[in-house]
């Protein structure tokens, strides 16, 4: 069965939420959905995270970038750019960058963030250049989408978007949730149709 790896790190379970519409949208394709998140990152030299997560997404490996057959990557914003958690984790990928390991593989990617005008697509973008030195194929939401063009909130032909209020507070809305599906049935389809 085609795999699709939704990695994505959430601080207050927004970006969370937006993966699993996603992951919705990957099962209605006929794939299989393998969540994953990161670890967070500390500013001073300590554990930042226990070994295992405790609930949710299970910690990512570097396999699991083997064993997919398409990605789709999530982060919050921070000032336009992805979290520092999901960097770091890139910034560890050396090897898979010299092996190959997502040569090929459609790939897209999602966000959270608390104001309308507050670095969703620069985010989108920040987390589309790894995975274009990876060799990744990305995939987008094309305007034949009617909610790409009726949404008051998130979304964006980068990748599915979520406003989720200075207080982290907002419920997707109806157009964000649909968008998210409709970017993780687009990836699965063409998962498919490459594998």
């Amino acid at each position: 069965m085609t795999t699709v790896l939704i990695l994505y790190y959430s601080r207050y379970g927004a970006v969370e939420k937006l993966a699993q519409q996603i992951g919705r949208g990957v099962t209605m394709a006929g794939c299989e959905v393998m969540l994953r998140t990161v670890p967070s990152v500390a500013p001073e030299t300590k554990v930042a995270a226990p070994a295992v997560p405790k609930e949710g997404a299970p910690y990512v490996t570097k396999e699991d970038l083997a064993k997919c057959d398409a990605l789709i990557l999530g982060s919050p914003t921070r000032f336009g750019n992805m979290a520092a958690p999901m960097k770091y984790f890139w910034d560890t990928t050396g090897a898979e960058w010299a092996s190959g390991t997502l040569i090929g593989k459609p790939a897209a990617v999602f966000t959270s963030t608390a104001s309308m005008h507050g670095g969703q697509e620069a985010t989108l973008i920040s987390m589309i250049l790894p995975l274009l030195h990876h060799g990744a194929l990305i995939v987008g939401i094309p305007y034949s989408e009617p909610a790409l063009t009726s949404t008051q909130s998130g979304g964006t032909p980068y990748g599915a978007s979520h406003v989720a209020g200075k207080d982290s507070d907002l419920d997707l809305t109806e157009d964000e949730c649909t968008l998210a599906k409709a970017l993780g049935q687009r990836v699965a389809e063409i998962a498919k149709k490459l594998s």
